[in-house]
């Protein structure tokens, strides 16, 4: 499958105000407020914007900084990785390898196996599960 490519009009059309400026124009939710921080729901975590599979929530893990944090992508394709030195800082952004989406920052401070510390905004993600969600809905 090739790159998702749309106007921005067109993300405007299909995503909410919050989820177009987290994803699209790089934006962070505040720690500790967005839908999947705390979730436990298993199954994997997909790009809100174009649905590609991105985080299993085997490598999910609470790492206390209010985001929620992976320790492995699901694949090495599905995340592209950029550097960013945006707000005085020199972090690394990643985004979505099929559309581009930001959906935060990898962190090399993360538990074994890796080290890693993929730190994800929630509204860059929808949770693909078999489990009965915490709205009492079944996505």
């Amino acid at each position: 499958m090739g790159k998702v490519n749309k106007s921005d009009r067109e993300w405007q059309r299909s995503l909410s105000a919050e989820e177009y400026r987290i994803t699209r124009q790089k934006g962070t939710e505040a720690p500790f407020t967005g839908k999947y921080w705390n979730s436990h729901q298993s199954g994997v975590y997909v790009c809100r914007c174009c649905g590609a599979e991105l985080f299993s929530s085997d490598a999910k893990y609470d790492s206390g900084c209010g985001w929620p944090s992976f320790y492995k992508a699901l694949n090495n394709s599905a995340i592209e990785e950029h550097e960013d030195v945006s707000h005085g800082m020199d972090r690394v952004e990643i985004v979505c390898h099929q559309c581009d989406a930001h959906l935060g920052h990898v962190f090399e401070d993360g538990p074994q196996p890796t080290g890693l510390r993929y730190c994800v905004n929630s509204a860059s993600l929808d949770l693909k599960s078999q489990q009965k969600s915490d709205e009492g809905t079944y996505p």
